[in-house]
């Protein structure tokens, strides 16, 4: 992941900072040499993310080319509204606003349910943003013991999705 934070303007219009923003990311991106899965840009509160989805989506609407994605202002500490998880367990959170999806297509069996042991980088959900499917992981191990959000669903960044019990 890339960052590249530009000084706080407080002239410059919101809708003016991320066209600026989407400007940068072209040329970042024209100038980068390597393989980029995600490239982060932020102008004050304003944030601008690009990501790729890796080459071996599960859905067949995924774009093979670079999605611009405009992430939620950043702050310090999580949103009031964001629950946190029971006392003793952890949330895996969605990584960005959008749809929550438990399997990697329609009819297909869920990544995980209810009882299920999950490992550090397993996916559990699917997040879709502007037709690009986010995997969500899990960031430790543990067992499933909610699956607090319904297929379908719309969610916000870092809403708890799944609850789980450390293993």
């Amino acid at each position: 992941m890339s960052t590249v934070e530009t000084p706080e303007d407080t002239e410059v219009g919101e809708e003016e900072a991320l066209a600026g923003l989407r400007r940068q990311a072209q040329h970042l991106i024209a100038e980068l040499t390597g393989p980029v899965r995600r490239i982060r840009l932020r102008s004050g509160p304003t944030v601008l993310e690009v990501e790729w989805h890796p080459e071996n989506a599960t859905r067949a609407d995924v774009p093979s080319s670079p999605v611009m994605v405009e992430a939620p202002p950043v702050s310090g500490a999580p949103a009031a509204s964001t629950p946190a998880a029971a006392p003793g367990r952890a949330a895996v959170r969605a990584p960005i606003v959008g749809t929550f999806y438990r399997s990697p297509e329609p009819g297909a069996s869920p990544f995980v349910t209810v009882g299920d042991l999950v490992r550090p980088g397993q996916p559990v959900a699917i997040v879709e943003a502007m037709k690009l499917m986010n995997e969500v992981t899990a960031d430790r191990a543990g067992r499933v013991v909610a699956i607090l959000v319904e297929d379908g669903q719309s969610v916000e960044y870092d809403q708890p999705l799944v609850e789980l019990d450390p293993a």
